[in-house]
């Protein structure tokens, strides 16, 4: 089984010091590196992927929330730990995996770890797709974006085909490579496919796909920031 690394970024000491005993106790779990000021952590999360992050909320320079919406939260996943429960709606809004308040107890803290799909193999260059009584192996570079439509997807191809199936787009979202990114509550968008951004909507081949305020930041760091 592959390691789930994780970063935690705390202000305080004991707090940072907590979690990561935490993560020390669960063999899948690994802690890459642990940060009092959340700005410290931007270069390790653009050099090297990290799978989970714990982020304290209140913090001084930037709040855990306003960071969150730098980062792509669909490469990594995050679980915000605070001693304010006010800030849990603004934690899920931001497509949270958890909200741990403070003080967080080991039980609390395992249950909201085990939400996080584990990596039990190397990601594929291919996805199997069930359509009706069908089965399509689709290579993912070959997908431009991906639709949801009620309880069913539908995957658009680079040769014009569309295949429906019937999945949660946001359980699909978990088992995607990184090279596909959240952008709207009904799409997800192949990233080598995007050729540009104007006002609300993102230019792909020959489509136009409209993008949500709550992913607008991440869209712009993850793809038009160099």
């Amino acid at each position: 089984m592959l390691k789930i690394k994780c970063v935690v970024i705390d202000d305080e000491e004991l707090a940072r010091t907590l979690i990561k005993n935490y993560i020390d106790k669960i063999t899948y779990l690994e802690c890459v590196a642990t940060f009092e000021n959340a700005l410290e952590a931007l270069s390790i999360l653009k050099s090297e992927k990290i799978d989970l992050l714990f982020l304290d909320i209140q913090m001084p320079d930037i709040k855990g929330t306003e960071f969150a919406e730098l980062i792509n939260t669909t490469e990594t996943r995050i679980i915000f730990t605070t001693a304010y429960s006010e800030y849990a709606l603004k934690g899920y809004e931001l497509n949270a995996l958890d909200y741990l308040v403070k003080p967080i107890a080991f039980k609390r803290f395992l249950s909201a770890v085990e939400k996080l799909p584990k990596q039990e193999t190397p990601t594929a260059n291919f996805i199997i797709i069930k359509s009706g009584y069908d089965l399509h192996k689709v290579m993912y570079q070959d997908i431009i974006y991906i639709e949801s439509n009620s309880e069913y997807v539908n995957y658009y191809l680079e040769n014009g085909k569309k295949i429906m199936a019937n999945q949660s787009l946001s359980k699909l979202e978990s088992k995607l490579p990184t090279s596909f990114l959240r952008v709207h509550r009904s799409y997800i968008v192949n990233k080598e496919k995007v050729t540009g951004l104007k006002n609300r909507e993102l230019m792909l081949t020959n489509e136009k796909i409209p993008v949500s305020d709550s992913y607008y930041n991440t869209i712009k760091t993850q793809l038009f920031n160099n």
